[in-house]
C-alpha cells in the first residue's frame, strides 16, 4: 500500500481528521485533499503525513540524483513516460523504437518497464530487438528511484560509455533510455526517477478534462503527447480546450499530437525526442523557452 500516494487501505471505518476534508455546502461534495498535505490517510494526522511524505521522497531524490549521475556518465537520456492505463504508451513506445532505428540506426536504445504484473510489455519491446527490462511493482503504483537503477544495471546500455569517457560531449555518442511507467496519472507525478523528463501520454479517448482532473501530473511533465488523434473523427473530442486545461495547470507544457498507428506526428516527436540534452544535472533541466503546439 502506497501510504505517500494516500492509497493506503487504512483499517475498516476509519476517520479522516476534521482537517482533511472540505465539503460543499451546496452539493455536499467532498475535497479530502484540503489539509496541509493535501491528502488524507485512515488515522493519520496532516503533520505526520507530511512527515513521512518528506522522509520517503527525500530518500528517493536523493536515490534519483544518484541515477541522474550515473546517466550522465553513460551518456544516457532518460525519458519518464506516464500515462493512465489504455493510452497506448506501450504502442508508441514500439512505434517510436522502430522510427528511431530507420532514423538513427547507430543510437543505442533501452526500455525499462513498469506493471504491476506480467511481462508483456517488455515482451513486446524485446520483440522489436530492443533490450528492455520488467519491472513489476506487485501492489506498488508506481515505478520509484531504486528500482530504475536496479533495472538500468542489467541492461547493455549500462556498459555504453565505459569505453568512451566524455561520450556525453557527442550527440552520435548519447544513447537513450526508456522508462515506461505504471499507468497511474496520480502517484509517479511526485517521484523523480532521474529522468530529463516526463512526458504525459494522453489518449484522445480519455477526454479533454484530464489535465484540470490529474493537475499535479500534467505539471510535472515537460510534454504533453496526445495520443490517438486518427480516432478523432469518431469522437467528441476538442483538442483547443485540452490544451487550454494544460497550459492552465503548466504553462510552459509543450504539446505534440500524434498518432502512433497512422504516423502523424511521428517525425516531431523524433525530433523532440533527440534535441534533448544528454543526461541533465537536475530534474528540470529540459526546459524550453516557448510552448510549442505541433499537429
Amino acid at each position: 500500500m502506497c501510504v505517500v500516494c494516500g492509497c493506503s487501505s487504512g483499517a475498516e471505518g476509519a476517520k479522516a481528521h476534521d482537517g482533511d476534508v472540505a465539503t460543499n455546502p451546496v452539493t455536499g461534495d467532498l475535497h479530502y485533499g484540503a489539509g496541509s498535505a493535501h491528502v488524507s490517510v485512515p488515522g493519520m494526522s496532516q503533520a505526520r503525513a507530511i512527515k513521512l511524505e518528506a522522509d520517503v521522497l527525500g530518500a528517493n531524490k536523493h536515490l534519483a540524483a544518484h541515477n541522474r549521475a550515473h546517466f550522465a556518465a553513460h551518456g544516457v537520456t532518460a525519458y519518464n513516460l506516464v500515462s493512465s492505463p489504455g493510452s497506448g504508451k506501450t504502442t508508441l513506445l514500439c512505434a517510436t523504437i522502430a522510427a528511431l532505428q530507420r532514423r538513427a540506426p547507430h543510437l543505442p536504445l533501452a526500455v525499462i518497464e513498469g506493471d504491476q504484473q506480467t511481462s508483456n510489455d517488455a515482451d513486446r519491446i524485446r520483440a522489436t530487438g530492443t533490450p528492455a527490462i520488467q519491472v513489476n511493482t506487485g501492489k506498488g503504483c508506481h515505478l520509484d528511484a531504486q528500482m530504475v537503477s536496479d533495472a538500468f544495471a542489467r541492461l547493455d546500455l549500462h556498459a555504453h560509455g565505459h569505453d568512451h569517457p566524455h561520450a556525453h560531449d557527442h550527440a552520435h555518442d548519447h544513447a537513450l533510455l526508456f522508462i515506461e511507467n505504471v499507468g497511474n496519472l496520480v502517484c509517479p507525478a511526485m517521484w523523480d526517477l532521474g529522468e530529463a523528463a516526463k512526458v504525459a501520454i494522453l489518449s484522445v479517448t480519455e477526454g479533454e478534462d484530464k489535465p484540470i482532473k490529474y493537475p499535479d501530473m500534467f505539471a510535472a511533465a515537460t510534454l504533453m503527447v496526445l495520443n490517438k488523434i486518427d480516432l478523432l473523427p469518431y469522437l467528441d473530442f476538442d483538442i483547443p480546450k485540452c490544451i487550454e486545461y494544460a497550459l492552465r495547470v503548466n504553462p510552459g507544457i509543450e504539446v505534440l499530437l500524434v498518432s502512433a498507428t497512422r504516423g502523424d506526428g511521428m517525425e516531431a516527436w523524433l525530433d523532440w525526442l533527440l534535441q534533448a540534452p544528454v543526461a541533465p544535472e537536475h530534474p528540470h533541466a529540459h526546459e524550453h523557452t516557448h510552448t510549442g503546439v505541433h499537429a
